[in-house]
């Protein structure tokens, strides 16, 4: 039986309260979509962004449990 590997970025995941702010990897790990999708949606204001630097984008936690949900309760 082959081992399930969980990716790092989402392993902490549950336990992040709404006011965390994580990067796009996590983003796209929890929502299963490209980064390209993520970009879609953050165009489409489907999702906020948040700069931490002015190299650095962030989203907050609570934000995308919300998408996620409202995409659940879609399909």
């Amino acid at each position: 039986m082959a081992q399930q590997i969980i990716n790092p970025a989402l392993f902490h995941a549950d336990s992040m309260p709404n006011s965390a702010m994580v990067r796009l990897p996590v983003v796209k790990g929890l929502l299963g979509v490209s980064g390209a999708t993520v970009w879609r949606m953050v165009k489409a204001g489907k999702l906020r962004t948040y700069k931490l630097t002015e190299r650095t984008t962030t989203f907050n936690m609570g934000e995308v449990r919300a998408l996620l949900n409202s995409q659940k309760a879609e399909g």
